[in-house]
């Protein structure tokens, strides 16, 4: 029993939690130590716990994802977080990356990739799907032709996709556990880099390059 692969499940989706945690525990090797239904109890279990891997949904109410796996790398940096996420590779998954993750999951591919990525990351190694690998190469290859949303910093960008999705400044806020004004700071930086004006501009470049599911 000690020599499993324990697992915290953070999302806030119950189902979610409750399918995950049976399909481990239909194998031998791993189990499920915990749960957590948001990232501020994330934060607490790891703080008092000893995990080996954590799987950890990038949307859930209040903190981003991203935010909670820099705070979950800052509290133990040799910590396996795998990031599940029902956006595309091409949407997060190099930000996921670059924050710390030992790698990133589809929502929809997660049942066929989920036990080998546990396994492949809780040794130590980055799990990196077909899809995150084309990402990859791609990223590498056209650095110097970089669009201009891969410029932003994750605030920035996070900001940028929420306006695409049609939040209100208020809103955004909320979602961020931000203050309104920080927020209008990181919009105006967004629009700095990006050399546009208005919200129209975001909104439409955000569709044409597909940022908003």
């Amino acid at each position: 029993m000690s020599d499993k692969i324990k697992v915290l499940v953070v999302d806030d989706h119950a189902i979610i939690r409750k399918g995950i945690t049976q399909l481990l525990r239909d194998t031998e090797d791993m189990e499920v130590a915990a749960e957590a239904e948001s990232g501020a109890e994330a934060l607490r279990l790891v703080k008092d716990n000893n995990y080996d891997v954590v799987l950890l949904d990038i949307s859930m109410p209040g903190e981003h994802g991203i935010d909670v796996l820099i705070k979950l790398k800052e509290l133990r940096p040799n910590l396996s977080v795998l990031i599940l996420s029902m956006y595309p590779e091409d949407q997060y998954a190099i930000r996921s990356l670059k924050a710390g993750a030992s790698g990133y999951i589809n929502k929809q591919d997660a049942l066929t990739q989920m036990v080998i990525a546990i396994r492949q990351v809780s040794s130590g190694r980055k799990y990196i799907s077909s899809e995150l690998a084309l990402q990859l190469a791609e990223h590498l290859t056209h650095q110097t032709q970089e669009l201009p949303h891969q410029g932003l910093s994750h605030r920035e960008y996070q900001t940028l996709c929420l306006i695409a999705s049609g939040k209100k400044l208020s809103e955004i806020a909320d979602t961020m556990v931000l203050s309104a004004k920080t927020v209008s700071v990181y919009r105006a930086r967004l629009l700095e880099k990006m050399k546009m004006r208005t919200n129209a501009e975001l909104i439409h470049y955000a569709i044409t390059h597909h940022l908003v599911p």
